[in-house]
Order: C-alpha cells, then sequence, then structure tokens
C-alpha cells in the first residue's frame, strides 16, 4: 500500500470517530497523521529499543489510529474511543496497546522522555510535541536538562501547526526566535516539512552526536481545507454533513 493512501485511511478513521463520538481536537489529530505513520512503520515497529511517547496527549486519536493500522488492536476495540469503560480514554493512556505513557496535561511528555534517554542509553526515544505546549516551564527544564546530558538518543518532534487551543501560536505566546534558543541550549535542530513523508522518514532517521530537535511545519486539520489553519476546529467536531463532505475532500 502506497504511502499516501495509509494517511487517507487514518484521516477518514479520524474524521468519522470524531464525528460519532462529538470528541474534539480533530484538527490537533490531523496535523500529526503524517508524523506517526513515518515513525511507527520505519522506527518503533521495527525496533523494541526504539519508544514514542505522545506528549500532546489530546491528540491521542490519531495515535490510536495509527496503532490499529499497525494491528497493535482490533478495529472493533479503535470504535470503543471515548465510550464509558473504554481502555481508549479521549487522551493517551498507558492501558492502550503500544501506549507507554499517560498524557494529556502538557508539559509531561517530554520531562518523561529525557527521564527515559537518561536512564537507558540504548533506547531511542521518539517524542511528538505541540507548539502552544512550549509554554510550560516544564518542557524548558527538560530541554536543560537533555542538552546538559548530551543525550543523543533522543528525537523531539515539534508539531509546529502555529494554532493552540484559542488563538494562534505567535499572538499567545510568541516562540521565535525557536532554532537559535534551541541551538544555545545544546540542540541539532531540524527545520522540515512535516507533511513529507520522504523528508520525514530521512530526517527522522539522521544520525547526530547532539539531542536532535525536530521542527515540523505542519498544518493544524491538515487533509481537509475547510479545516485548515482555523482555530475553529480545535474544540469542534464535525456534524454528518460536515464529515460527508471532509471525506470526499480526502
Amino acid at each position: 500500500m502506497i504511502e499516501s493512501n495509509i494517511q487517507k485511511i487514518i484521516r477518514k478513521e479520524i474524521l468519522t470517530i470524531t464525528n460519532k463520538t462529538k470528541s474534539p481536537h480533530i484538527a490537533s489529530n490531523l496535523s500529526i497523521v503524517d508524523i506517526l505513520v513515518v515513525i511507527y512503520k520505519y522506527f518503533v515497529k521495527k525496533n523494541n529499543k526504539n519508544k514514542f511517547i505522545l506528549s500532546k496527549g489530546h491528540a491521542c486519536l490519531s495515535l490510536y489510529c495509527v496503532l490499529h493500522f499497525f494491528n497493535y488492536f482490533s478495529k472493533k476495540t479503535l470504535y470503543t474511543f471515548s465510550k464509558n469503560k473504554s481502555k481508549l480514554m479521549s487522551h493517551a493512556s498507558h492501558k492502550v496497546p503500544g501506549v507507554i505513557f499517560s498524557t494529556g496535561s502538557l508539559g509531561h511528555g517530554l520531562p518523561f522522555a529525557a527521564g527515559k534517554a537518561y536512564v537507558n542509553k540504548k533506547d531511542n526515544i521518539y517524542c511528538l510535541i505541540s507548539d502552544g505546549e512550549i509554554n510550560e516551564g516544564s518542557n524548558w527544564e527538560a530541554l536543560m536538562f537533555i542538552g546538559h546530558h548530551k543525550l543523543n538518543n533522543i528525537k523531539i518532534i515539534l508539531d509546529y501547526n502555529k494554532i493552540q487551543s484559542l488563538d494562534f501560536v505567535k499572538n499567545v505566546i510568541d516562540l521565535e526566535p525557536l532554532k537559535k534558543k534551541l541551538n544555545s541550549f545544546g540542540f541539532y535542530v531540524s527545520k522540515i516539512d512535516g507533511h513529507n513523508y520522504k523528508l520525514l522518514k530521512s530526517v527522522i532517521g539522521k544520525k547526530t552526536n547532539k539531542p536532535h530537535f525536530i521542527i515540523t511545519d505542519t498544518i493544524k486539520g491538515k487533509g481537509v481545507k475547510f479545516m485548515e489553519n482555523s482555530v475553529l476546529w480545535h474544540y469542534k467536531p464535525p456534524d454528518n454533513d460536515q464529515l460527508n463532505k471532509a471525506i470526499k475532500k480526502l
């Protein structure tokens, strides 16, 4: 199956489940599909020494759909998302096969990933964080720790879609000049298109002597034009008409 079809299948699942459950964060989920597919297809599924942490735990539906696609659990289980007594809660849960750490409150995943990388240098740690999440001081403490200890077995991938819950990131707390800040912390920094499959594979797989921070320029709501780059779709789920329209756009 060609890569573009994998992403379309997963985005369709995200749209359908969000519609059925009336759950939020659809645009946040759509922006990271390409990143997750690359990480699981080429790194995590192929080597049990490679560990992944989704720090932006509110986008767990995207992770769950990718885990289902790579046979961590059944479609029946996937469609229990957000239902009463389901293990697939609306924020990432370690009770779900393939999820090693529960996240949801922002600023927790990266410190945990830093600890994992520090304790076991033989493991390769991949941590996906959000741009709004960088507002959290705990992340800057983790970045200082990672840089100080020169943990080159960790890769931090930033979903830089430039929109957080209620506004554009630059209007809340401007992150720029982000690359310059990260360089000063001792990171090797890459800045790439977060929807370019081949580039993601190449850069995530790159060996570096320093901790690697990958800024991926992404589009919030990627794949559905009327959802793209809109603050509205952080919380709003699609109704039936919008679902049908979105699936046709895919």
